[in-house]
């Protein structure tokens, strides 16, 4: 694995840390709005620092070797190229369409539990879930900030340099979102200091938990990433999954209209882990054929 994949986990998180204006304090909150702003700021300038490593590393290398490969349907210029290896250009509309549905598909059951359960249809009916976007910071650096600034820098930026040193795929697919998961293990010693009270071992499982998601969804962005060659298909998944969090694996629903504890909740959690099984095995079945492009950086 290049040790450019750790250099860029180490710039992407290093100045959350580093800078007073980006680091937490226990008399600072994480959804402190202008602590949001600052980091926000600081990826960002990592990001792009990163994709221009990048694309100049893989410029190069097209330049001297011509070792880049690239797809007959796309311009063989250098800088298309470099774009397409990277996932800019072209965009893959129609992969990002296919890609959601398939994300979608998996989150059948928290797709339901969240519309219809929770009742959060009535909110999408005057388009409050869009105006949180840009009035609250906490869901703006969710949904928007952080799926786009992940998605360039450890999808982007970090993939084409695995397939560039004929990495094999499976440690591409499997092992290099180790990478991606292990930049999310800052989030312990931020939660240790916002909740000093809590137990040690309470906050190392939840770490825990943190890394197997993250790795998990590095994996399904990876995988997507290469099969697809769109970088606007994985950051619209990341934003689907940030949005609808882990989805429930026990417990039961409880619908909004129906009062809590007094009735009869069973006909509803039963669609609920019915759609939860369905949808996933709807994903199993399309997860290559929604994802078949012929724009794919590789084809398996």
């Amino acid at each position: 694995m290049p040790n450019e994949l750790l250099l860029y986990c180490g710039i992407y998180v290093l100045p959350l840390h580093c800078l007073s204006s980006t680091s937490l304090l226990p008399s600072r909150s994480r959804d402190d709005p202008r602590l949001i702003r600052a980091r926000v700021r600081a990826v960002s300038l990592s990001t792009v620092a990163c994709s221009l490593i990048t694309y100049f590393i893989l410029r190069r290398a097209s330049l001297t070797t011509g070792t880049i490969p690239h797809n007959g349907s796309v311009s063989s210029t250098t800088i298309s190229r470099c774009l397409h290896f990277m996932g800019f250009w072209p965009p893959g509309l129609l992969e990002t369409f296919q890609a959601s549905l398939l994300t979608a598909l998996l989150f059948a059951g928290p797709i339901y539990e969240r519309l219809l359960v929770d009742g959060l249809w009535r909110q999408w009916l005057q388009l409050i879930p869009l105006k949180l976007l840009w009035e609250d910071w906490p869901t703006w650096r969710n949904i928007i900030a952080g799926p786009i600034t992940e998605e360039c820098l450890f999808r982007s930026a970090a993939t084409p340099l695995l397939l560039h040193t004929n990495a094999h795929l499976t440690n591409i697919i499997f092992l290099s979102p180790l990478i991606f998961g292990f930049a999310h293990l800052h989030h312990f010693y931020e939660f240790r200091i916002s909740h000093p009270r809590t137990p040690l071992v309470s906050a190392i499982a939840r770490s825990a938990i943190q890394l197997s998601y993250t790795s998990i969804f590095g994996i399904y962005a990876t995988f997507i990433f290469l099969r697809t060659g769109s970088l606007l298909a994985v950051i619209f998944v990341h934003m689907i999954c940030n949005s609808l969090g882990l989805p429930r694996l026990w417990g039961a629903v409880e619908p909004y209209w129906l009062i809590r504890g007094r009735s009869n909740h069973s006909k509803w959690t039963a669609l609920y882990y019915f759609l939860l099984a369905g949808g996933f095995l709807l994903w199993s079945l399309n997860l290559f054929t929604l994802t078949l492009s012929s724009r794919a950086l590789v084809v398996f």
